[in-house]
């Protein structure tokens, strides 16, 4: 007994203090979109369509995302914009981003239910924090054995924007791995039944 006292201890103080990660999820999320642009990024002296389409390349393969503490996410930002974080936890996430113009980005989720999948299209990165430039856009399905679309009741929050979190068939979620694509259509269209 006395011989294993002093290793028990030197196991503890092996530690390091470090905090551990998040486990892997067994209800991961998948978070989808795309960026429109950085606010404070630098723009070239002529603007045209061709300048801005290389400024913007440029500036979205300077971009990289992820989120502190969570080592199974995987994904990234891709050439044109779009990204993709896979085995996101559910709950809520602080999604950072280092941009040129914009080294401190984030993008915060609060009440993401778990097996969610969150389409956010057009978002705009600032120094600190980031916007939605078309918030009614922005989709937080979950998957059920339900015929159409359907609103759950509860309400998810991304970039401080309050939005319904919606039921979708199983059927619809066969995109839900892959990068989105600019300018697509919402995923899940309700109306409300009054």
């Amino acid at each position: 007994m006395r011989r294993l006292i002093p290793l028990l201890l030197a196991l503890a103080a092996c530690g390091g203090g470090e905090q551990p990660a998040q486990p892997l999820s067994r209800t991961p999320v998948s978070v989808r979109g795309w960026i429109a642009d950085v606010e404070g990024a630098p723009t070239g002296e002529l603007q045209t369509p061709e300048t801005e389409g290389a400024r913007l390349a440029e500036l979205f393969q300077a971009t990289s995302m992820w989120i502190e503490d969570a080592p199974y996410v995987s994904g990234g930002v891709a050439p044109n914009g779009a990204f993709i974080l896979l085995d996101v936890p559910p709950g809520d996430v602080t999604i950072s981003f280092s941009a040129p113009g914009a080294e401190d980005a984030q993008l915060t989720l609060q009440n993401i239910p778990g097996n969610a999948d969150l389409l956010i299209p057009a978002v705009l990165l600032t120094r600190g924090g980031s916007k939605l430039l078309q918030p009614d856009q922005v989709v937080v399905r979950v998957p059920a054995r339900v015929p159409a679309p359907r609103r759950t009741g509860q309400v998810a929050t991304v970039a401080g924007v309050p939005l319904p979190v919606i039921e979708a068939p199983l059927g619809d979620f066969t995109d839900r791995r892959d990068y989105p694509e600019r300018g697509i259509r919402p995923l899940a269209i309700v109306r409300d039944e009054q």
